[in-house]
């Protein structure tokens, strides 16, 4: 819990809990790229959820549908709260940077808004990374806020945070790179579900490790 790179983001959402459930859990975007990928999962498919929050609905989706799903968290009071409510799945609270993943050991990865806390660099390798821990004709569902932003401190529902991410062309191009050919995109807005919440872009990407 020392690492300073991932303290900050930790607190933001040690602080957020329940409520950031609230707010996004009914993204109609979100819940329709779940059905795609369970689509194409094979049945008692290993996944990794990357961000996993409070487990809902990403972990919740995948474990009834009879997946093995391991979440992997920076926020203990957000691991503690998937624990309860997602039994069937196990989590870890740890900074994905840092967690020993062996090559081809899932059958998927999700990772729903979990890298804008982190540098350019750190998000890159982190695809690249998935590129390897996916086994071959795997899957890699993709979630991000498609802005060309880089260390930009605002305020996310009353947390200070520092939020860097990529345009639209140039994180779909990451994926790419990685080694997945993409099967499905998807640019929406969606407005969060909290006291003076905005409508945000959001991209959505669904590839097949190649």
């Amino acid at each position: 819990m020392h690492d300073r790179k991932r303290l900050p983001a930790a607190a933001a959402f040690d602080a957020l809990g329940a409520e950031y459930e609230r707010a996004f859990a009914g993204s109609a975007a979100h819940h329709a790229s779940l059905q795609r990928l369970l689509e194409l999962l094979a049945p008692h498919s290993r996944v990794l959820d990357v961000g996993s929050g409070t487990g809902r609905p990403t972990a919740q989706v995948l474990a009834e549908a009879g997946h093995e799903v391991r979440g992997v968290d920076v926020s203990p009071v957000m691991v503690e709260l998937a624990r309860r409510q997602v039994p069937d799945a196990s989590f870890e609270c740890a900074d994905i940077r840092h967690v020993t993943l062996e090559n081809s050991s899932f059958d998927a990865a999700c990772v729903y808004f979990s890298l804008l806390q982190m540098s350019r660099d750190d998000q890159s390798e982190l695809v690249r990374r998935l590129g390897r821990v996916v086994t071959r004709g795997g899957l890699l569902m993709m979630a991000t806020v498609p802005l060309d932003v880089e260390g930009v401190d605002v305020e996310f529902m009353g947390q200070a945070v520092q939020v860097t991410s990529f345009a639209a062309a140039a994180f779909t191009e990451l994926v790419i790179e990685a080694g997945f050919s993409l099967l499905w995109e998807e640019n929406t807005l969606f407005t969060p579900s909290y006291p003076g919440g905005v409508p945000e872009p959001q991209l959505f990407l669904l590839g097949r490790r190649t």
